[in-house]
C-alpha cells in the first residue's frame, strides 16, 4: 500500500484516544442491504407498471375478466365494386394472387377469371393447405374492392391486414374451384 506524505492532521495529541476513526473499515453485508433495497424498489415499479397497464387497457392482470358489452355494435362495410372499369386510377390498386393450394396453376385460372381487375403478380404461396379463400386489404379504403374481388370469385371472406406488400392480395384456399381459363 501506498505511503502518503503526513500533514498537520496526522499530528495528533498524545491525549487524543481517537487515532484513525475515519478510516475505519466498512461494516460487512452493505453491499447485500443495498441489492435488497433495489430488488425491493424493482419489484414496486414492475407492479406499478402492470397495474397501470392493467387500468389502462383494461387487461387484467389479477384474474378478474373485463365487464363484456351489453350490445355489440355493428360493422360498417364498404359496397363492393362490381366493375374494376370504375376504380379510380389514382387509387393505385395492384392485386397479387397467391396459390395456396397444392393444385398447380390455380392462380392463372383466378387471374383468368379475373378478367378487367388490375392483377399485378400471381405466385405460390408458403403455405400450399390453406383452407379457405382469403382477400386481403392493407388501406381500409380499399375495402370495397376487396369485396368485389369475393364477388367476382364467387368463395371468400375479406380482411384487413398489412402483412402484404401489394395493396389487396388474394391467397386462394381450397375452397376455390376456379373456372377454366377460356
Amino acid at each position: 500500500m501506498a505511503k502518503l506524505p503526513t500533514d498537520q492532521f496526522d499530528d495528533l495529541p498524545k491525549d487524543l484516544a481517537r487515532v484513525g476513526a475515519h478510516r475505519r473499515p466498512p461494516r460487512s453485508g452493505r453491499g447485500l442491504i443495498t441489492f435488497a433495497w433495489a430488488a425491493l424498489a424493482t419489484g414496486v415499479f414492475v407492479l406499478a407498471g402492470l397495474l397501470g397497464l392493467n387500468a389502462l387497457r383494461g387487461l387484467s392482470f389479477l384474474g378478474e375478466e373485463p365487464a363484456a358489452s351489453a350490445t355489440p355494435s355493428a360493422q360498417v362495410t364498404a359496397d363492393p365494386v362490381l366493375d374494376p372499369a370504375t376504380i379510380d386510377p389514382a387509387r393505385a390498386i395492384s392485386i397479387t394472387i397467391l396459390n395456396g393450394t397444392p393444385t398447380v396453376d390455380l392462380e392463372k385460372t383466378a387471374q383468368a377469371g379475373l378478367t378487367g381487375w388490375p392483377v399485378g403478380a400471381t405466385l405460390v404461396a408458403s403455405n400450399r393447405a390453406e383452407p379457405t379463400t382469403i382477400v386481403y386489404y392493407g388501406n381500409p379504403a380499399n375495402e370495397d374492392v376487396a369485396r368485389g374481388l369475393v364477388l367476382a370469385l364467387g368463395v371468400g371472406e375479406v380482411r384487413e391486414s398489412t402483412a402484404y406488400n401489394a395493396p389487396i392480395t388474394i391467397v386462394l384456399g381450397a375452397d376455390y374451384v376456379g373456372t377454366p381459363a377460356p
